[in-house]
């Protein structure tokens, strides 16, 4: 006779709570689902914790900052940027990237600048015609209002120059044959507005002269057209590497004093015509920039201008480092902007 075994019924593994019942005696079923739901209540703590005591900003820089210049590739300006970033990067220990936006009298890249988030992580270099434009053409920016300044860096020293193989063997032959052939003799800068403009017609109504002022749009194409003879002198800066190679003579500077570099140029202002024109040019951000961030860059930029790679940049150019503290260059640029002003009326420049 076959024995049969009762089958036993499945155990129910329905929390107590599932089947109905009062909460018993703790099974393993339960003890797992409460253990997972423990766990998952700790994870989440752990991934929230971080957030938590870091509330607040990562330690300026974290991310690459943006040096905008409104000059393009290839300008004096921009040399010496790309070697400025350099030791820059270094100082920052972060990537820092030049963003060229010429245009709008060199001061496109300002206007980005002026509309950037004051977080640090865009800057500009600032030039004098910053401070111009605003008195010569309606302009998107308040020169004064619109930044942060944060540190001077150098001036550009501005002067008058001619071909190696010019005629002119000194500023006072350029300036009599300009005399003597009135609008014939052409006198070029880098466009309407730009100190080797103004510097040209100041010089123009105190010598009695009419030189035919020529604007161009950029260093490349006004420095081919003298290297060509296409024009007769220049005013402008970044005359330094032509000057040395011998490919331009330099026949004067509208700096106060003679420049080191080349001891045996004489000032246009010892020359007997009193006109100084050596603008500076500085790093400055979007205004509301906390002071703390702006003290990061101003002290990684002083540091970085005694680079010897970058002085070697500046004195192949002719520029002079020119440092400004942050007060300093913010009076600066308070004092250009009349200045720059007073400068336009002396010339009847009219808007």
């Amino acid at each position: 006779m076959r024995t049969t075994t009762p089958i036993e019924k499945p155990q129910d593994l329905r929390l107590p709570a599932e089947r109905g019942q009062q909460e018993g005696p703790m099974t393993m079923t339960s003890l797992r689902r409460r253990d997972f739901v423990q766990l998952a209540i700790a994870s989440s703590a752990a991934v929230a914790l971080p957030h938590a005591a870091h509330g607040q900003p990562a330690p300026y820089p974290s991310k690459p900052i943006s040096l905008v210049l409104s000059l393009p590739a290839g300008s004096s300006f921009d040399v010496q940027a790309r070697a400025l970033i350099v030791p820059l990067a270094r100082e920052l220990k972060q990537t820092v990237i030049v963003l060229n936006q010429p245009g709008v009298s060199a001061t496109m890249g300002m206007l980005t600048v002026a509309k950037a988030a004051p977080d640090g992580y865009t800057v500009g270099i600032a030039s004098s015609t910053l401070f111009r434009l605003p008195h010569m053409q309606k302009v998107s920016y308040d020169a004064l209002n619109d930044f942060t300044f944060i540190i001077g860096l150098n001036s550009s020293p501005h002067g008058i120059v001619v071909r190696h193989d010019s005629p002119y063997k000194s500023f006072a032959e350029l300036v009599a044959d300009t005399r003597a052939r009135p609008g014939k003799v052409s006198w070029c800068s880098l466009g309407t507005g730009t100190p080797g403009h103004i510097a040209t017609a100041r010089l123009a109504k105190i010598a009695h002269i009419e030189p035919n002022i020529v604007p161009y749009k950029g260093g490349p194409e006004m420095w081919t057209a003298l290297q060509g003879g296409h024009i007769d002198a220049v005013v402008a800066s970044g005359f330094g590497a032509f000057v040395d190679q011998g490919k331009m003579r330099l026949l004067a500077t509208f700096e106060p004093q003679r420049v080191k570099h080349w001891p045996d140029v004489p000032t246009v202002k010892e020359l007997g015509y009193d006109i100084v024109m050596s603008p500076l040019s500085g790093v400055a951000g979007p205004r509301g920039m906390d002071p703390k961030v702006v003290q990061v860059l101003h002290d990684a930029f002083r540091t970085s201008m005694a680079d010897p790679a970058y002085q070697a940049v500046l004195a192949s150019q002719g520029e002079l480092s020119t440092y400004l503290s942050t007060a300093d260059y913010d009076r600066y640029a308070r004092a250009s902007f009349q200045n720059e002003k007073r400068m336009l009326d002396e010339i009847g420049f009219k808007p």
